[in-house]
């Protein structure tokens, strides 16, 4: 069964960075897509960046373009997130999540996903 864990989330300053990554297991071949979203206190969750797992597409949200960046290991099925310029409008929660539909921001087409790890953003 698939097992997602998220770690590197933290406490930064406006304008600083942090790479978070998701140790993943038990994927198979119908995991087409890994994924990284947000959740807010009392918000719902919304997608932040996708890729293909077997053809490295990648898909961001309008709001980090230009400051974030998804990646993977495949040798160790490691999701990585790069994210610089950091705002405080990105405090949140941040969840990994795989899925065997298409790969883009749409929760419905996520199935498994991890803890989360917390990302917060002072000014």
């Amino acid at each position: 069964q698939v097992q997602l864990v998220e770690s590197g989330g933290g406490s930064v300053q406006a304008g600083g960075s942090l790479r978070l990554s998701c140790a993943a297991s038990g994927l198979t071949y119908r995991t087409y897509c890994m994924g990284w979203f947000l959740q807010a206190p009392g918000k719902e969750r919304e997608g932040v960046a996708t890729i293909s797992r077997f053809t490295g597409s990648t898909y961001y949200a309008d709001s980090v373009k230009g400051r974030f960046t998804i990646s993977q290991h495949m040798t160790n099925n490691t999701l990585y997130l790069q994210m610089n310029s950091l705002k405080p409008e990105d405090t949140a929660m941040y969840y990994c999540g795989a899925g065997a539909g298409a790969c883009n921001l749409q929760l419905r087409l996520y199935s498994s996903w991890g803890q989360g790890t917390q990302v917060t953003v002072s000014s």
